[in-house]
């Protein structure tokens, strides 16, 4: 099992509609090849800064399954422009 992590820094002000729109999008994640579980973490100290939690079977379920899917490009636009700057992702096992 590999855990992705995601730090999200989203424009200031747009937490709420963020939250909204990962509702959605959290779906598309769900229904994904070598999919396993997830987590999205509010920070305590910063407003407008969440930490994404997601667990994968492979690294290319993530990588290639998922970031090279049709189903990816929904999620993009639900989600890329709230972030600044764009997150760093890394990945555990």
């Amino acid at each position: 099992m590999i855990l992705e992590v995601a730090t999200l820094n989203i424009k200031q002000g747009l937490s709420v509609e963020f939250e909204v729109n990962f509702q959605k999008a959290e779906k598309i994640i769900a229904s994904m090849k070598g999919y396993i579980s997830h987590q999205l973490k509010k920070c305590i100290e910063q407003d407008d800064k969440y930490i994404l939690l997601v667990n994968w079977e492979t690294l290319e379920d993530h990588e290639i399954g998922f970031r090279k899917s049709n189903e990816y490009q929904e999620w993009k636009s639900l989600l890329h422009q709230f972030y600044e700057p764009f997150p760093v992702v890394e990945h555990f096992k």
